[in-house]
């Protein structure tokens, strides 16, 4: 079975739906051409209905009650089973603990020998580690909850620390194949994940309103579109606020926006793309770019 049988088309599909909601009670002929009309194409309320009406396809009765026993399904094709077999092998796949027994025996569709990531450092995190995977779900769990918790973890001086804070989500950086925790009601806006030890949920009552800071700063920076700088660096800031307009020659100029905690990681990816990115403002953000280039060429960098 191909990508391209008949059966994945959207007729197949919205019949599929169809019959699926006429296995409810209550079910109006009305609600069923609201389907066709949300699902289908628009003539498609010419074709899919009155040909179920008339039996002409024999899959309702006259009470357009399904004549099947079961609620249809759709099987998956070969190539989606290999694409799966694919993606079960990625190692992080194994945070979310999924059951893939059911691909033994599939030939995944790539493997991560048919591909290599540049510009990625090399000491990411262990996603096989059994201490990181439950914390990574207590975590998630809490973030569904929206619970505080408590953690025990070394900071980046190593040093031995305790602290509550709301989890607020997961950040995954490509660059440093790292995934961070994004926290709110304490003084630290991110955690890396792998430094936590130990972690559970903080039950005690604690106001996180003091250690809000909604200001963002604002950079904008030209962007010289060779190399595919434009659509790196929406990459790169995936996660930020942005804004980018093309200019009169062909380049575009980018507005960002980011929290002062994360300054420094602004910094060092504005400065990844060389020559291909200007900043036009701040002029406290174009000092800061100065001062870490001497830095720089003084380490002979």
């Amino acid at each position: 079975m191909n990508l391209f049988n008949e059966i994945y088309s959207v007729y197949y599909q919205t019949v599929a739906k169809i019959i699926t909601e006429a296995f409810k009670d209550g079910v109006r002929e009305k609600d069923l051409e609201d389907l066709v009309m949300k699902e289908a194409f628009s003539e498609s309320f010419l074709t899919i209905l009155p040909s179920l009406k008339s039996q002409r396809w024999p899959l309702l009765d006259d009470d357009l009650k399904p004549v099947l026993k079961h609620i249809p399904s759709m099987p998956l094709s070969t190539l989606e089973k290999r694409w799966l077999k694919a993606i079960s092998l990625d190692p992080r796949i194994k945070l979310f603990k999924l059951d893939f027994s059911s691909l033994n025996g599939i030939e995944p569709l790539f493997t991560a020998e048919d591909y290599r990531i540049y510009d990625q450092y090399n000491d990411g995190d262990k996603y096989d580690d059994e201490r990181y995977i439950n914390n990574f779900n207590m975590i998630k769990k809490a973030i569904n909850e929206d619970r505080a918790i408590i953690v025990k973890m070394n900071n980046r001086h190593g040093e031995f620390v305790k602290l509550h804070f709301y989890p607020k989500g997961f950040e995954y950086s490509l660059k440093d194949d790292k995934i961070r925790i994004i926290a709110e009601g304490c003084h630290y806006r991110y955690f890396n994940l792998a430094r936590i030890i130990e972690c559970d949920y903080y039950d005690e009552d604690f106001s996180n309103e003091k250690y809000r800071d909604d200001k963002k700063k604002e950079l904008q920076l030209m962007i010289y579109d060779g190399r595919n700088t434009l659509e790196r660096a929406m990459l790169h800031f995936a996660h930020f606020e942005k804004e980018a307009e093309r200019q009169d020659d062909g380049n575009y100029l980018l507005y960002l926006k980011y929290y002062e905690y994360d300054e420094t990681e602004i910094l060092i990816r504005v400065l990844s793309f060389g020559p291909y990115i200007k900043v036009i403002e701040p002029d406290s953000f174009i000092k800061l770019i100065k001062e870490r280039l001497i830095k720089q060429r003084n380490c002979e960098l």
